[in-house]
């Protein structure tokens, strides 16, 4: 056998890293809609990696199938206990807002389950359920194939994914279409820089809810406010007590559009992100805990 015939070990490292790196951001983007949290997305990903470096070449057949499966089982095991996590969290959780710019479907095949909304709803999912509705709903995998990477039966998997639907479809109305959502958008900023609280109000559902996670680290409403004049009132008072000189951008957020409030130095303060259907806008999320905005710090 000649030296040609051998791989240098500086030849397969490289390999080994582009072969990682094609499909990084497939499995962040399963990471992140299964935590909702970029950090412990990006452990994820990390501990993939770890395994990936440790693994035998030889009976890896599929490195990008060998990558998926790894990071969906760290991905499980990391939820339960980031289930228990949110038990203490102090006052309400929301997802880590994630600046889908440059990737408006954060690695997927389409961007399903990306949206807050959707994130917040899919806390109501067991692991496995959610872990199925992602594989299969996000990144288009047959249930035979997210069957072998959950060790379940593909009749299995498909009950999951049927219960994950109808828990998530469950008394929701249909959601209006991106671009009608960005026009709502445009409109609640407009207003909200002029002071206009008639026409926020008339952009909500009589029984609209207004959830803020500040996580501790900032003020903010503890519980859900619930019923379209309590939510506007709540509105009204974080713009004349904090963001009287703040900035409302219109920009991308886990795939759509949401509002980015800065300070006069640019620092973020704030994202929010409205849940638009047929009937108006029911849910509106304000992002407040700083630790959650570093995706929008200014470069």
């Amino acid at each position: 056998m000649s030296r040609d015939d051998v791989a240098e070990p500086d030849e397969v490292r490289d390999a080994d890293v582009a072969e990682f790196l094609d499909v990084r951001p497939q499995l962040f983007g399963i990471a992140y809609r299964m935590l909702g949290s970029v950090a412990e997305a990006e452990d994820i990903v990390q501990d993939a990696w770890i395994r990936w470096q440790g693994a035998n070449r030889r009976e890896v057949r599929n490195p990008a199938a060998f990558l998926t499966t790894t990071t969906t089982r760290l991905a499980l095991t990391a939820a339960t206990s980031a289930r228990a996590r949110r038990e203490t969290y102090v006052g309400q959780w929301l997802p880590e807002p994630v600046d889908t710019s440059e990737d408006p479907t954060l690695g997927a095949e389409r961007a399903e389950a990306l949206d807050l909304a959707v994130l917040v709803l899919l806390e109501k999912l067991s692991p496995a359920e959610r872990a199925v509705y992602v594989l299969h709903e996000a990144f288009d995998y047959s249930y035979r194939h997210i069957g072998e990477i959950l060790e379940i039966s593909e009749v299995n998997a498909r009950q999951l994914a049927r219960r994950a639907r109808q828990a998530l479809e469950s008394g929701r109305a249909a959601e209006v279409p991106p671009e009608v959502r960005r026009e709502l958008l445009e409109t609640f900023v407009a207003a909200a820089r002029n002071g206009d609280l008639e026409s926020l109000e008339r952009l909500f559902t009589h029984d609209a809810v207004a959830r803020a996670d500040g996580g501790g680290k900032v003020h903010a409403s503890k519980i859900d406010l619930h019923g379209a004049e309590r939510v506007v009132l709540f509105i009204d008072n974080i713009l004349r007590k904090y963001w009287q000189d703040a900035t409302f951008t219109v920009v991308d957020v886990n795939g759509g559009a949401g509002m980015l409030v800065t300070d006069r130095t640019g620092t973020p303060q704030a994202i929010l992100a409205l849940d638009a259907t047929e009937r108006g806008v029911e849910r509106i999320f304000f992002v407040v805990n700083p630790d959650k905005l570093r995706q929008f710090e200014p470069h």
